[in-house]
């Protein structure tokens, strides 16, 4: 089959190499340049880079925007268009142009998590399980009838990368059988229709506009905070935000204790074995690490019983 690949990411490397695995022909990858993608602090190979070695044909991603690109596909009888963690509104003619159809790589299950960074979202609200989703493109986002899906359990030390990453490992597969349906028998391929009324779409928006309320529950707090975490690599919701006298300070790990307190939310307590408890709504938290002066260091060696954190600045 003839394949165009719309990805980023580690997730869009480890699909370009599925599909070249496979043995199909990649007629080319809409992606970021490999100076764009890498930043400052570039983390293993990017998705221009692993497509030059493989000499797939690099194309700029807002491409798919143009209607332009349409002709392309249709000129090359391209069978498959899939997007993988490419953030661009694909054109309408672009979705119609290929034999087969266009599939999208979504880390949520569908209807219920449209739009971006659901796995944090999934964290933030205590779901107990999670979904990955390969599904049909239509015009709009996530809109389209769903194909694939596999389930997984949560946990209460799960965070954003950690449900992201799983998202990754679990997707590849879904896009494998995606690939071997369509090259087998394109009407393998199922067809569930979402349920609008189930649809919760999730925008650029921060919680809390990304600071740290003390005033909350202790799990809602933690949860927010795990949803933050994707270290060592950068969150998409940044880090949530406190203060300390008048100085920001960023939290970057927080477990429960489930030790109920009566002291003013943001008052710590003490410090056990490198981390600070610090008060919230109800319980007392456990504080890991936090982030000052741009240097990741244990709450313990800067905080000190009976000073009390304000909410984020």
């Amino acid at each position: 089959m003839n394949i165009v690949l719309a990805a980023e990411e580690a997730a869009g490397v480890q699909a370009l190499r599925a599909v070249a695995d496979a043995g199909h022909r990649v007629v080319g990858v809409l992606t970021s340049s490999a100076a764009a993608a890498s930043g400052a602090a570039r983390r293993g190979a990017v998705v221009a880079d692993v497509a030059a070695d493989l000499g797939v044909p690099v194309w700029p991603a807002h491409l798919v925007r143009s209607p332009e690109l349409a002709a392309v596909l249709c000129d090359g009888v391209v069978d498959l268009l899939l997007n993988v963690h490419s953030l661009h509104i694909v054109h309408p003619a672009v979705l119609r142009a290929a034999v087969i159809g266009s599939f999208n790589l979504h880390p949520g299950p569908l209807p219920r998590y449209a739009g971006l960074n659901a796995p944090s979202w999934a964290v933030l609200h205590g779901e107990i399980d999670h979904a990955v989703t390969v599904h049909w493109m239509a015009p709009g986002i996530d809109t389209g009838p769903v194909a694939y899906a596999t389930t997984f359990a949560l946990t209460e030390e799960d965070t954003g990368l950690s449900v992201s990453a799983r998202c990754v490992r679990l997707g590849i597969p879904l896009l494998r059988r995606l690939l071997d349906d369509a090259a087998v028998n394109p009407r393998r391929i199922p067809v569930l229709e979402q349920n609008p009324s189930e649809r919760r779409y999730h925008g650029r928006e921060v919680p809390y506009a990304g600071k740290v309320r003390w005033s909350l529950p202790a799990g809602e707090l933690t949860r927010f905070i795990r949803a933050c975490d994707f270290h060592p690599l950068p969150s998409p919701w940044g880090s949530p935000l406190a203060s300390l006298g008048g100085e920001p300070l960023a939290v970057l790990g927080a477990s429960l204790t489930r030790e109920p307190c009566a002291a003013p939310p943001g008052t710590v307590g003490g410090c056990v074995n490198g981390a600070a408890l610090v008060a919230t709504g109800d319980e007392w938290v456990r504080l890991h690490h936090v982030r000052v002066g741009g240097r990741r260091v244990e709450a313990g060696r800067v905080l000190a019983p009976g000073q009390r954190l304000s909410d984020g600045p």
